[in-house]
């Protein structure tokens, strides 16, 4: 497999110059808004503190990270003059409010937000979150292939990677209830592997894969290895690991095994500066934290990812010349088009 251009920009821009992805989300929505209007005793939360707390996350930790993920909502709007140009891009496109049916949930884009709008802004990547469940019901499953399907062929006519979030989520049937989004209780390993077997099938064109542990990270051992192996196998594609709300400690060792079966890195939002946040409206506090344990703890997880993971161009979706610039010679503006579909 050979990368196109603007993919491959993509690639090198979000990791490090050993091929390493050390990214920090900060596009997380309810996990900051909800809180917050709690606090205050408001229907929502005033646009200005969710954004006030985003750029303290921006300024604080893009030192640390190869890349970070935004929104469209807060984090870009009121943070783009602190964040570092030289530093990759992600930027969210799907609207974190999600549609529960009795049969499942189904995703859609933030409103008046697009593929085409996140290349023009000089994004390096797309970033999309799909609830997933292989055992829900054949419409919703099949409405969220299509709905997958449909961003990647975008990601495709605009030459922008596309970096793929899958979480499973309860269905109905299932003891443990929640919408809120941090790791489902007692989720089957089954449904995670099903889950990237399905979206690495070529037609979906994901570039990276965002994954969460097969294993609820309070049940971890070192005997799931195995579990992280036939992910990565099955992935076929680049991969790192997200923390799902984790604890510093448990994230570690998601780390340990994940970078172990050939993760290229992590995308990694509440693992890191949750406890920063909890300090909440304690602003002095919030920015000792960042300033501190949070800062600590993206560096030490950066330094085992550049001594464990896989750099991304060493993975074996591609051949010797796979992650060189595809254009080797004076062809090249006739032979890079204008739509690849």
């Amino acid at each position: 497999m050979k990368l196109s251009p603007g993919k491959l920009m993509g690639m090198k821009r979000l990791s490090d110059e050993k091929g390493i992805f050390k990214m920090t989300a900060v596009d997380q929505r309810p996990p900051i808004k909800n809180p917050i209007a709690k606090h205050l005793n408001a229907n929502e939360a005033p646009w200005e503190e969710v954004a006030k707390f985003k750029n303290m996350l921006i300024k604080h930790l893009q030192d640390y990270s190869t890349a970070l993920l935004l929104d469209p909502h807060y984090a870009i709007p009121g943070s783009m003059d602190t964040f570092n140009p030289k530093k990759g891009l992600v930027v969210t496109l799907e609207d974190s409010i999600f549609t529960e049916t009795a049969d499942g949930r189904l995703s859609k884009n933030i409103d008046n937000w697009s593929v085409s709008k996140i290349k023009r802004m000089g994004a390096d990547a797309v970033k999309v979150l799909a609830w997933y469940r292989p055992d829900a019901e054949e419409k919703i499953v099949k409405a969220q292939q299509d709905y997958v399907q449909k961003i990647g062929e975008e990601c495709m006519k605009y030459d922008i990677l596309f970096l793929f979030e899958l979480l499973v989520y309860p269905l109905k049937k299932d003891e443990h209830q929640t919408q809120e989004y941090i790791e489902m209780k007692n989720k089957k390993a089954e449904h995670v592997l099903k889950s990237v077997e399905e979206f690495a099938k070529e037609k979906y064109n994901v570039d990276v894969f965002k994954l969460e542990s097969p294993v609820n990270v309070n049940q971890l051992s070192d005997s799931d290895l195995s579990l992280f192996k036939e992910m990565g196998t099955l992935a076929q594609k680049p991969w790192v690991m997200l923390s799902a709300g984790a604890g510093k400690t448990a994230f570690k060792k998601v780390l340990e095994l994940a970078f172990k079966a050939g993760s290229s890195g992590f995308l990694a939002g509440r693992a890191i500066w949750l406890d920063a946040f909890n300090h909440y409206p304690d602003w002095s506090k919030i920015k000792t934290q960042l300033e501190t344990s949070s800062t600590s703890y993206l560096s030490e997880i950066g330094l085992i990812a550049e001594k464990h993971a896989l750099p991304w161009n060493n993975h074996n979706c591609y051949s010797i010349e796979g992650s060189r610039f595809p254009y080797q010679n004076s062809e090249f503006r006739n032979l890079y088009k204008e739509n690849i579909l």
